[in-house]
Formats: C-alpha cells, structure tokens, sequence
C-alpha cells in the first residue's frame, strides 16, 4: 500500500466539479481601482460595457459576492473533460526546499489540449 505523502497524481471525479467560481474581489483588502473609460477618463460603469458584453458577464464583473453559480449547461459541457488530473510537483518542492505544496493541472485532456476552452465555455454561455 502506498503512504498518500507518495501521491503525485489526483483524479477527481465529476461529481467534484466545483458549483461555483471564486470571486478574489471579496476578500481583497480594498476593492480594485475602477477601469476608465478611454474618452471620457471616468470610472466604467455597467452602461459602457453593454455594448459589448451580455448582462451575465456585466453583473459578474462588478460583483462583489464570494462565490459565483456555475450555470448548469456550463457544468454539463464542462464535464466531458474536467476535473482535469491534479499533480503534486513533489521535486520541485524539495529543490525549492520549501514546506509549500506546490501543485499543477493537466489540462491536455481538454478538447483543444488546453486550459483555452475552460474560460471560453463560460464567456460563450
């Protein structure tokens, strides 16, 4: 039986595809300065971004709440592929020498062989 401090490979199931996506804003310690609009030099507000975004993309930028829904169409598809192998870069830690656990995704398992399609799902949904 092999001692899991060995593991350098995890597998998730899809059952642990996450629900939600992090939202970092909520615990920065101030919020991030507003984006300016390139004309007028003034904070970007929902109105200027319409023209180019849908709504949903619009209320998830400007939101502040810890977690964000993934929409379950987007969890269906997502699913063909992810959760995507986790490793553990144990030999990386110990020419670090660092007491971190420093761990890496495979995302060659996607349909592009990439992380591409993770964040394009989502953004065409």
């Amino acid at each position: 039986m092999t001692d899991m401090s060995d593991t350098v490979k995890y597998v998730l199931t899809e059952h642990d595809l996450p629900r939600q996506w992090y939202n970092i804003v909520a615990d920065l310690p101030s919020p991030p300065a507003p984006v300016l609009h390139p004309g007028t030099g003034k904070p970007i507000g929902p109105a200027d971004l319409a023209p180019l975004f849908p709504n949903a993309v619009i209320a998830q930028e400007v939101s502040t709440e810890r977690y964000i829904d993934i929409p379950g169409p987007v969890r269906d598809i997502l699913r063909q592929w992810r959760p995507s192998p986790l490793y553990r870069a144990r030999r990386l830690e110990r020419a670090l020498d660092t007491p971190a656990r420093i761990y890496y995704k495979y995302e060659g398992v996607s349909p592009a062989g990439s992380h591409k399609p993770n964040t394009a799902l989502a953004q065409a949904f």
